[in-house]
């Protein structure tokens, strides 16, 4: 009776550690549920982004460059008499016009030295004269017999003696009267002068730099292209070239030039060719030795995709694009890209027209996970607009 009792009270005891075990795994079960209902309910959705789709379309390509501007001519005044300074005629930044009187050295020896080759020239004539006459009537004479031919023959020597020594005598008062006119210094161009390098009451000589005048008229734009744009425009004389410059403290390239000079190779350390521009300058608004920058195009426009440059993501040295995939996922792209024109970045390889990019909210994207994409046009300034409108959402979230 004792054994049956007691099974039953193991039995009743199995019974309820089973309970308790089941009624545990239910629970655990139920907390399992839960934790993973919690879990999915946490996992943050694809980030927003805006993006557009890449377009094609004619594109001149222009590309930019560091260059300054040079005067067409450049003179330096130097005398070419030595004297004393006796006169300045100019004053210091003016435009002269050619011609125009700037120095005047001492001109009293060199007009005496003048007045007497003057009168050796004229001696020197009348000796000639008196010559010619002699000789005509030793022509006369000598048809009638009257002289000898070798008496002829020297009076013919003697007066092309004097004439050569009269020709002599002129030259050297031609040279005494162009030193005199040296003394008068004057501007050789049109132009700006600048400042007098030596004043009043000092002596010069050849070898001395009075002042410089430069031209004004016409500049030009002196710079370092590179290969690609010598190949687009300096190797392509059947087209030209579009130059347009604009000044540190201009927007944009209001100047335009002509490609006037393109050097006859390529510097191999650099890959760079000299190239110059020639503008015009009625306004003489661009002076020598400014920097400007300076924009080259071929002017002949060809289709290229373009994409807004806000697209473009750096990864060390190379560039990259995020595509968005027709599985909604973003995907990493480098690209080769090209110049800005008109606001928007070329790219000359790594994309195709009618592609998808992220234009907008770049930070927030991960190659390969799925994004939320809003489409916007491929416009700069749009773009900008919904990139910001983007970050100040996520901001707040």
């Amino acid at each position: 009776m004792n054994k049956q009792l007691h099974r039953m009270g193991s039995l009743k005891t199995l019974a309820g550690l089973l309970a308790a075990a089941g009624l545990a795994g239910t629970v655990l079960a139920g907390c399992a549920d839960a934790n993973s209902q919690d879990g999915a309910a946490a996992a943050p959705p694809p980030p927003p982004v805006s993006a557009a789709l890449v377009i094609e379309k004619p594109v001149a390509e222009t590309q930019e460059f560091s260059g300054r501007l040079e005067a067409v001519e450049v003179v330096e005044i130097r005398p070419r008499v030595s004297g004393y300074i006796t006169a300045v005629h100019f004053r210091p930044g003016a435009d002269v016009k050619k011609g125009a009187l700037l120095f005047t050295i001492d001109p009293r020896p060199y007009q005496a030295e003048a007045d007497r080759a003057g009168a050796a020239a004229g001696a020197a004539r009348a000796r000639a004269d008196l010559a010619r006459l002699e000789l005509q009537r030793a022509e006369r004479l000598l048809e009638d017999k009257a002289i000898a031919q070798r008496e002829f023959d020297e009076k013919a020597a003697a007066h092309k003696e004097l004439e050569a020594s009269a020709r002599a005598a002129q030259a050297q008062h031609e040279a005494a009267r162009l030193n005199l006119a040296y003394t008068r210094v004057t501007a050789p161009i049109d132009g700006r002068v600048s400042k007098a390098e030596i004043t009043l009451g000092n002596l010069v000589d050849a070898s001395a730099v009075l002042t410089s005048v430069v031209s004004l008229d016409r500049i030009y734009a002196s710079f370092d292209g590179d290969e690609q744009t010598y190949l687009r425009v300096g190797a392509r004389r059947d087209r030209e070239a579009v130059v347009k410059v604009g000044l540190v403290n201009e927007e944009g390239f209001p100047h335009a030039g002509k490609l006037e000079f393109v050097d006859n190779q390529l510097d191999a350390r650099t890959g760079s060719v000299r190239m110059r521009a020639v503008l015009a300058n009625p306004e003489r608004a661009l002076a020598p030795g400014l920097f400007a920058r300076v924009q080259v195009g071929s002017g002949v426009a060809e289709p290229r995709i373009v994409i807004n440059d806000r697209a473009v993501g750096t990864d060390q040295s190379r560039k990259f694009v995020v595509v968005v995939g027709s599985d909604g996922k973003a995907e990493y792209r480098p690209v080769q890209l090209g110049p800005v024109v008109d606001g928007m970045r070329v790219v000359r390889s790594g994309l195709k027209a009618g592609e998808k990019i992220v234009v907008g909210g770049l930070q927030r994207v991960r190659p390969g996970a799925p994004v939320t994409p809003q489409i916007v046009p491929m416009d700069a300034a749009l773009a900008a607009r919904d990139g910001a409108t983007l970050a100040l959402h996520a901001a707040k979230e």
